[in-house]
């Protein structure tokens, strides 16, 4: 048993299921993976099930009921993570839009380079994305650019979904408390972690937008996002943003 777990949810992802468990599993560094399977009529979980028998001991699923978003996978993900006491816990997509090779990046700037938590980050020297059309990668850039406003994050890619976090943030986060589901969740634990006083450094990533099954992208999920930063700066002005265990 690696003591790094890189957490991989799941809807409608039959096409790149495998592959992206295979790519993970033959990287240099060991890393175990769990799938958060959200009931995909597709027959996911069946192919998940057929590599666990093949990777025993390494790949995990846990299965839930229905699609319940991408913020309460993770904090599934999280909470399992915890229990069976992994260090180092990264979040990535099964699209291959995040590169697994890079979760060696992320693992060694918490493991090595003393960050608590590093993103993968799509605009720190520039904007390093691939087949997203000019609208969304606007869309996307701006939206970072008025999240870093509104909440004053000195991160660049405040909504990267690639991200490696450290056992002890996770420990800190009260996960119960962290409301949101689309990307907004991944704005609110970058600032709760900012918040809690955890260093978060930003890592370059190259980010390719998936080239096989659907995108999960709607536009609930991105008004979430835009309204929501205002609700976390004022749930921190108010100090309702604090740790669940002492730092």
């Amino acid at each position: 048993m690696s003591n790094s777990l890189v957490i991989i949810p799941t809807y409608n992802e039959k096409e790149n299921i495998e592959k992206i468990i295979r790519v993970v599993f033959d990287l240099e560094k060991e890393f175990d993976v769990l799938i958060v399977e959200d009931n995909s009529p597709d027959g996911t979980a069946d192919i998940v099930r057929k590599l666990m028998k093949e990777f025993k001991g390494r790949l995990f699923m846990l299965e839930r009921e229905g699609k319940q978003g991408l913020g309460t996978a993770y904090i599934a993900g999280f909470k399992w993570a915890l229990e069976q006491e992994y260090e180092y816990i990264s979040e990535m997509d099964a699209d291959f839009s995040h590169n697994p090779k890079d979760l060696v990046r992320l693992h060694d700037a918490c493991a090595s380079q003393g960050a608590d938590v590093a993103v993968g980050s799509r605009y720190i020297t520039g904007v390093n994305v691939v087949n997203w059309p000019m609208g969304r990668v606007l869309m996307s850039y701006y939206a970072s650019k008025y999240v870093r406003i509104v909440t004053g994050l000195d991160i660049m890619d405040t909504t990267a979904g690639f991200v490696c976090w450290t056992r002890k943030v996770l420990e800190t986060i009260d996960l119960d408390s962290i409301k949101f589901v689309g990307y907004a969740f991944q704005i609110e634990m970058k600032y709760t972690a900012v918040k809690l006083g955890f260093k978060v450094v930003e890592v370059p990533i190259i980010f390719t937008d998936r080239t096989e099954g659907t995108s999960k992208m709607n536009k609930g999920i991105f008004t979430e996002a835009i309204f929501g930063v205002m609700q976390l700066r004022m749930r921190s002005m108010f100090g309702k943003i604090k740790p669940v265990k002492s730092i």
